[in-house]
């Protein structure tokens, strides 16, 4: 089974990108979310972008998923340095255990490894050889421009208990459904292992994925 992952929340319309609005929508079709943090003001906000007084506090982004009684998981971009004191207590506080943190620098990767957070470490075809491999809870695979992600990459991770979360290629501008049907054959190849598909349509990409064949 592929978990779905909504890309800045579950938005209708770009302005919707990593607001509660599109995190609420996503939380009520009980998908996961993936958005950026940043600090601000010296507090945690959602921002993939230099953040404002208008972004939303990290707290408060919590504070929701709680109240939602949320399953999915929360993939969180990290986008500014030294962030690991702050975000942890703000996990602590609200007892999320199902997350992963994700492209930080590596200094920061290396840190947030050692203090065992769960950490997913990257492989694109600019980045080959995926860093601080053996301690990463999984794998974030992306596709900036070239197909490249085949089944026996995803099997080799799968062999070394790594969990997967492919990127959706409209992510990057091209089509997916191709795509999609090959995550699908190997997902159904590889049923015990969590996977994940971080998209921007995310009920169509629940509907497909989920679908009785």
């Amino acid at each position: 089974m592929v978990e779905i992952i909504a890309h800045r929340g579950y938005w209708i319309k770009e302005s919707e990108k990593n607001t509660l609005k599109a995190f609420k929508r996503a939380f009520s079709f009980n998908f996961g979310i993936e958005t950026d943090i940043r600090d601000y003001n010296g507090e945690l906000v959602v921002s993939h972008d230099i953040p404002g007084g208008h972004s939303v506090k990290l707290e408060t982004l919590f504070a929701l998923y709680r109240s939602c009684s949320q399953k999915g998981v929360l993939a969180l971009n990290i986008k500014a340095d030294g962030l690991q004191g702050k975000l942890r207590g703000l996990l602590e506080k609200f007892k999320i255990c199902n997350y992963f943190v994700f492209d930080m620098s590596f200094p920061e990767q290396l840190l947030y490894s050692k203090l065992r957070f769960n950490v997913f470490t990257r492989q694109s075809e600019h980045e080959k050889v995926p860093l601080l491999y053996a301690p990463a809870n999984g794998v974030w695979l992306d596709e900036f421009s070239d197909r490249w992600i085949k089944g026996d990459v995803i099997k080799r991770h799968i062999r070394k208990n790594k969990a997967v979360c492919l990127v959706s290629p409209e992510l990057h501008g091209r089509g997916f459904f191709g795509m999609w049907k090959d995550y699908r054959d190997w997902s159904g190849q590889n049923s015990a292992v969590k996977m994940f598909l971080c998209t921007d349509f995310p009920e169509k990409a629940g509907g497909y994925f989920n679908e009785k064949n």
